[in-house]
């Protein structure tokens, strides 16, 4: 199997930041938009924004903390049992506008399941996507609304967003001769 490093640690940091500033820009209260990190490192990268928007820029937005796993459309057709993961959002979603974070855009049907899963919690204002990778091969007409970066792929690859805290590193590689892809 072979892999490529497509950011370093320091790409990263850089992407954060810009999405932290890119985050609040269109607000006059930046108390206005609500974080949530999709399950697993989408809640990891959340985190790390909303620490930059703190410690930068002095405002707390609110953060919550989405699984998906019920809410895909493939729930009944894997084999294994799947992993549920904790849903945390300790605010009300109603008249919010609401930035969800996720690690790769690939086919949209996470993104998908995400929204169906905010509407069952409440109905935002607004909806918008943030993803550090989008890989392309789009299977649902849904697009990112901040992006780190933008690989084109095979489909016999993979896009892996490594987090510090998760994985030991901060980095994403392209890792060439796998089967599943990202989701």
């Amino acid at each position: 199997m072979e892999q490529a490093k497509i950011m370093t640690e320091e790409d990263l940091n850089r992407t954060y930041l810009r999405f932290a500033h890119q985050f609040l820009e269109p607000y006059d209260d930046p108390s206005e938009p609500a974080i949530i990190g999709m399950q697993t490192r989408g809640v990891y990268m959340g985190r790390r924004i909303m620490k930059i928007i703190e410690n930068e820029l002095g405002t707390s937005p609110d953060f919550g903390v989405l699984d998906v796993t019920f809410y895909r459309d493939d729930f009944r057709s894997k084999l294994k049992m799947p992993e549920v993961k904790v849903t945390e959002i300790p605010f009300d979603l109603y008249n919010r506008d609401v930035i969800l974070v996720d690690d790769v855009l690939y086919t949209g049907r996470t993104v998908r399941s995400a929204m169906d899963a905010l509407m069952a919690y409440g109905r935002p204002r607004s909806i918008k996507f943030c993803c550090m990778i989008d890989r392309g091969h789009r299977e649902l007409p849904v697009t990112a609304d901040y992006v780190g970066l933008t690989v084109p792929t095979h489909a016999d690859e993979e896009v892996r967003v490594k987090v510090k805290d998760l994985d030991g590193e901060d980095a994403v590689y392209v890792v060439k001769g796998t089967e599943a892809g990202n989701e």
